[in-house]
């Protein structure tokens, strides 16, 4: 019997998904994964003047966030290549996000440890490692290109949190800046269950037994490249000086320059992150560019980003008017855009194809792990030293890691790149 009624709607299929749409739902879930991070660090003053923690508790605050992420993501890695990406994806966006808005209930250390470390951090632990590997398998020609317009919404995601959160806290309080965010993230959770169909990779297993020992030699695999740990410990260097920045750079320019809460939140972040978009863009096309006959270029691209923004970090933070300093805010992102826009794209030319989650999940544990003491040391060296030395500091930890990759590209990456094809 025939009826007039319209056909029910459907998630997409795979076979009928146009490849743009995966790529604009993860730009919007990493764009919430960012500013739901950075939110804490804008209204930092409101939360400090409100419940009168110290800078050393802040500091812990911020740093117990990346030392969770640290211990998660790696778990992250290894699942991502074993069940749908698609699920792993929404389930960590949806849990997040709600923990992003029950931390505006927040007003004790405890509290703020347990719902933005380890709920927020652990939420967005599992993120990454599925959303490169998915971008990457479905751009396989462009990889380059999708991993960086991913990574553009880093950039988005820092500077509208710091102007929105900024703004919404010095009005309405910083406790609905958390539940602005949070209830976004929620939506988009919904969003992204109904409209990305559920993958199955190729690594899945059954067998608790076989999981493990797969992810043992998986392990083994990763730590035994010299070009891995060496990109590792570069990459930790980047974190290290990148989290120490977010977190205290707009309480440096209220102390500095007398700046309003939302003026701070802006400058902070508005400036490098238009610089680091501009530069993921190019960096990305230099480095696809230069692969096309040697591969080991896109590292040279990373070290060049980190070693050509050392001297603007320094600037940063002795610049003695605010003109000079969001200049060099503006060229510190330049390079640090050339260093983002092949951290996945480096790693992919060493590793096998089937362990390319997991191996960038233990790449972001050791990574983060080592940054995490940034945030805490930064607030702790505060009241002696002040935020201005402290920041300037940050810029020998870029040369440091410019040093380590450019000597992983010079003597291992060869060598590394042949084993893994």
């Amino acid at each position: 019997m025939l009826t007039n009624s319209p056909p029910k709607a459907t998630p997409m299929s795979s076979a009928t998904a146009p490849k743009w749409q995966l790529l604009a739902l993860l730009w919007l879930a990493f764009f919430l994964n960012q500013a739901d991070r950075q939110i804490f660090s804008v209204v930092l003053p409101l939360i400090r003047s409100d419940l009168g923690l110290s800078d050393a508790d802040l500091g812990l605050i911020a740093s117990a966030l990346v030392w969770t992420y640290g211990l998660l993501v790696p778990i992250a890695g290894f699942i991502g290549d074993r069940i749908s990406r698609r699920n792993i994806l929404g389930v960590c966006l949806l849990f997040w996000s709600s923990t992003t808005l029950f931390t505006g209930l927040c007003s004790t250390v405890s509290q703020f440890i347990l719902l933005r470390g380890v709920g927020t951090g652990g939420g967005e632990a599992f993120y990454a490692p599925s959303a490169n590997a998915m971008l990457g398998e479905t751009y396989k020609e462009s990889r380059s290109w999708a991993l960086s317009v991913h990574q553009t919404a880093v950039y988005f995601g820092i500077i509208l949190s710091g102007v929105i959160a900024g703004y919404v806290g010095q009005h309405y309080g910083w406790r609905n800046a958390f539940y602005l965010f949070g209830s976004l993230g929620i939506v988009l959770a919904l969003v992204f269950f109904y409209r990305i169909p559920k993958d199955k990779p190729g690594n899945e297993r059954t067998e608790t037994a076989s999981v493990v020992s797969e992810t043992l030699a998986t392990a083994r695999i990763i730590v035994r490249k010299p070009t891995v740990v060496l990109l590792t410990l570069g990459f930790g260097c980047m974190v290290f000086v990148n989290v120490g920045y977010l977190t205290w750079m707009p309480s440096f320019l209220v102390d500095k320059f007398g700046q309003s809460l939302a003026e701070a939140g802006f400058s902070a972040l508005f400036y490098h992150h238009l610089g680091a978009f501009l530069g993921v863009l190019s960096g990305a096309k230099i480095a696809d560019h230069f692969a096309k006959t040697d591969p080991r270029s896109r590292l040279v691209v990373q070290s060049a980003g980190l070693l050509l923004g050392a001297p603007f970090i320094y600037g940063i933070s002795m610049s003695p008017t605010p003109v000079l300093t969001y200049i060099a805010l503006f060229l510190f992102g330049i390079f640090r855009g050339w260093y983002d826009s092949n951290i996945v794209a480096s790693l992919y030319e060493v590793v096998a194809p089937k362990i390319r989650s997991s191996a960038y999940g233990l790449m972001l544990a050791c990574a983060f792990l080592i940054g995490s003491m940034a945030p805490y040391l930064l607030g702790v060296l505060k009241p002696t030293l002040g935020l201005t030395v402290g920041l300037a500091s940050l810029s020998g930890v870029y040369v440091l890691g410019g040093l380590l990759i450019g000597s992983g590209a010079i003597w291992f990456f060869r060598n590394d790149r042949e084993h893994a094809l």
